[in-house]
């Protein structure tokens, strides 16, 4: 139990040098290429902390069983949805950008429309749900989509985020950036595998289900570098990077891993819901609501968000149980 506590510990360590380094690196980025910060946490922030997802939903479609890989999206979209955007907003009030409200978030919702279109088979005639490798296409092409609308906003002049470290960031070398990305990514990445690691040894020890381990621990842990980075830069005042983080992750989980993992190999899917499907679409919605109004996330909202994951969290393990 001792070890199991250790590696809970150091692994939260890791994840929050880890997101410090990566967001002053990513900040450094989006200075040196005169982008914002949202274009930095749309690409460069959010394939980077999702890569865990990628590697592990690739392997698995490689060896057969890729349809597991659907239910981890799921679940990670809709925490990146409602405990990181509530949890940041809780702690501060999170400001967003007319474009954010009309563009960058109405694409999350696409995405999570156009997964239940091309993964519930069943509901349209079907006689077993399946991403087959042309949906895999139609996702990838959704993609490019996606990173042609990104690359286009990127080549605009960016008005200066309030609050952001200029002091800090401004004077960094290529080469500092690199090695700021680089350590950035990697204890994040290890930092996570310890955190959920020790967290599972300890709630085995402690008599916890399986069950409950997976639906709790394991589908959490993928996403708390996301977490910890989308914190940590709305904690040094770039609201762009922090939200950018979670709408480019949950694009990226979606347009990308399944697309490509389901072009790889046609995955079937048993593990997801018609009621977790529709819990993603609403989470998308409720954040674009709340950001709709006075163009940011309150702190009060922020708990509404947190809270509906709770609740969600709650009813799938009574149904798991």
């Amino acid at each position: 139990m001792i070890v199991s506590i250790l590696l809970l510990l150091l692994g939260a360590v890791l994840i929050m040098y880890g997101a410090d380094k990566l967001t002053d690196g990513a900040s450094a980025l989006a200075k040196r290429l005169n982008v914002s910060d949202m274009v930095v946490g749309l690409t460069v922030v959010a394939m980077g902390s999702s890569l865990p997802e990628f590697s592990v939903s690739l392997f698995s479609a490689l060896q057969g069983s890729g349809g597991m890989s659907a239910g981890n999206i799921v679940g990670s979209n809709l925490f990146n949805t409602l405990v990181i955007i509530g949890v940041v907003a809780a702690i501060s009030p999170l400001k967003v950008t007319k474009q954010t409200v009309r563009k960058d978030i109405p694409f999350t919702i696409v995405a999570s429309l156009a997964l239940f279109l091309l993964l519930k088979d069943t509901l349209f005639g079907g006689e077993v749900d399946i991403l087959s490798r042309s949906d895999g296409m139609v996702l990838i092409l959704f993609f490019l989509i996606f990173m042609s609308y990104t690359f286009s906003i990127a080549q605009r002049k960016q008005p200066k985020e309030d609050g952001s470290e200029p002091s800090k960031t401004e004077n960094f070398s290529a080469l500092k950036i690199i090695i700021y990305l680089l350590v950035g990514f990697s204890t994040l990445i290890i930092g996570g595998k310890m955190f959920v690691n020790g967290a599972s040894d300890l709630a085995r020890q402690l008599g916890v289900s399986e069950t409950i381990i997976g639906l709790t621990i394991l589908a959490a842990g993928t996403s708390l570098p996301e977490l910890a980075a989308s914190v940590i830069a709305a904690r040094k005042g770039l609201a762009g990077m922090a939200i950018g983080n979670v709408v480019g992750s949950c694009l990226f989980n979606i347009f990308f891993v399944l697309g490509v993992c389901s072009t790889v190999a046609p995955m079937y899917v048993y593990d997801v819901t018609l009621v977790q499907i529709v819990a993603l679409i609403l989470s998308g919605l409720l954040m674009l609501f709340f950001s709709y109004t006075h163009l940011a996330v309150t702190r009060w909202e922020g708990w509404i968000l947190t809270l509906s994951y709770v609740a969600f969290l709650v009813y799938t393990v009574l149904e798991a149980v």
